[in-house]
């Protein structure tokens, strides 16, 4: 029969893509992974990966165990934390992947109030422009511009948020502030890299001015933030970031807005650990205490 290390250290080659990167993870030695393997494929009659120099292929039994080590690796998270909880405070690492501009404008700056409720919880906050991969366990939960399209998640809508057009107000005296929709085909622009963007719906500008004329691309919505801030250009901002800004003027706020929303995912396996579900809660309470300004 098979034994939880024997899954966990399965787990760990299938979500690194190989038996060394595996075993730093787990914190044991290359040969100790290679050994359970086999004695893994040897308990359970069928070849769980295909090996070569370059790494390790799963085979399709590996693809039919991993929803089912998955299922017990986070009954047995569960019940730890069920006991553990017995006796301590909420307590743990909760990974948080969400976009940059969700990150540093509405978490990071909040994110003292989770501290002192939950002294021993520790919040890591990744904001990333790609999206996390819940399934490989990159994070516990994340925020997405869009739900998943399969797999067993838990999503539910945080909040709808508006971008913008804006300009530096030096870069309007310079150039000239637009009066007329159609003055904006004498303006530059700034965006995204397409091809770096982790969701299609990032880039607001294709939609509200399609051939814009653009000099400065920045996967990072914090760099095109500082490039139009500094007169670079136009460019599409969060609107509760941009609004911050006294640098900052917005364009047509009337008829140039786009609307965008942000949502909770979790992997349903892990939504009753008591770390993560503290983590949501105090998602939601950040949501509950901005929506005017999104």
């Amino acid at each position: 029969m098979l034994n939880s290390d024997e899954l966990r250290l399965f787990l760990a080659v299938m979500r690194e893509g190989n038996m060394l990167a595996a075993a730093r993870r787990v914190g044991v030695d290359h040969s100790t992974v290679a050994r359970r393997l086999t004695n893994m494929e040897a308990t359970l009659g069928a070849r769980l990966f295909d090996r070569s120099p370059r790494g390790v292929t799963p085979t399709p039994a590996a693809f039919a165990l991993v929803s089912h080590a998955e299922r017990i690796e986070s009954e047995l998270l569960a019940a730890m934390s069920s006991v553990a909880g017995r006796d301590r405070e909420v307590e743990g690492t909760v990974r948080l992947a969400t976009p940059e501009a969700f990150a540093s404008h509405l978490i990071a700056p909040r994110v003292a109030a989770l501290r002192e409720r939950h002294p021993r919880l520790t919040l890591e906050l990744a904001s990333e422009s790609k999206a996390a991969s819940l399934s490989r366990r990159e994070a516990e939960i994340a925020v997405m511009l869009k739900p998943p399209p399969k797999g067993r998640f838990v999503t539910r809508k945080l909040a709808d948020y508006r971008l913008g057009l804006y300009a530096s107000k030096a870069y309007l005296e310079r150039e000239g502030r637009p009066s007329l929709r159609a003055d904006l085909s004498r303006h530059v622009f700034v965006s995204y890299i397409e091809e770096l963007a982790g969701f299609a719906e990032m880039i607001a500008l294709d939609q509200l001015l399609p051939g814009a004329a653009i000099v400065f691309r920045a996967s990072s919505s914090a760099a095109q933030h500082a490039a139009v801030a500094a007169g670079m250009g136009l460019g599409v901002l969060h609107v509760f970031a941009a609004a911050e800004d006294e640098r900052l003027v917005q364009i047509f706020p009337e008829s140039m807005e786009v609307w965008r929303s942000y949502w909770l995912v979790m992997h349903a396996d892990l939504q009753r650990l008591p770390r993560v579900r503290a983590a949501a809660d105090f998602l939601d309470e950040v949501m509950r205490g901005v929506r005017e300004r999104l």
